[in-house]
């Protein structure tokens, strides 16, 4: 007798969904609150590079970014299943999003600039292990964080050469 596949993991579930990207845009909006205010105070007064973007640019790509992770999340979350892979890959995705959240603290809140520089490029790492265990269950949610590592890149050389700028 020839059974169909789960159709429940093919199908759009609203709950599971929402729960994935309340987690990513709080994580968000929580950095934010270390960020807001250094914006305008400490950050401005650092020297920064001739590619350093306007500040309005770092909201608008992290809610995007944010958006994108949260996706790609939910479509693995839809993949789910008992064995050590699925367990490794959402590890992996905490610890991501764990880095993500403490870069903001380190870098805005606590003004370590070193210490944000060397988070980021642990981040860089984690995201790129989660690229690579996400695609083992779903190709779409691995394309799904190219956008992110490619702005951490970005963001990990702009970190950089503002320690560089201002040791």
């Amino acid at each position: 007798m020839y059974m169909k596949p789960k159709s429940l993991n093919r199908n759009f579930q609203p709950l599971p969904f929402i729960i994935s990207l309340a987690i990513t845009l709080a994580i968000g909006f929580v950095a934010s609150i270390f960020t807001r205010p250094e914006i305008d105070g400490w950050y401005a007064t650092l020297k920064k590079p001739s590619f350093n973007p306007p500040n309005l640019a770092f909201p608008l790509a992290w809610t995007v970014l944010y958006i994108l992770i949260a996706i790609a999340a939910y479509l693995v979350w839809k993949q789910r299943n008992r064995s050590v892979t699925y367990r490794t890959t959402a590890s992996i995705y905490v610890i991501q999003l764990l880095l993500n959240f403490s870069w903001s603290i380190v870098f805005f809140g606590m003004h370590q600039i070193f210490g944000a520089l060397v988070i980021i490029g642990l981040l860089w790492i984690s995201i790129t292990f989660n690229i690579r265990w996400f695609g083992k269950f779903s190709k779409t949610a691995a394309w799904l964080l190219l956008p992110y590592i490619l702005w951490v890149s970005f963001a990990g050389l702009l970190n950089l050469n503002i320690y560089l700028l201002n040791r």
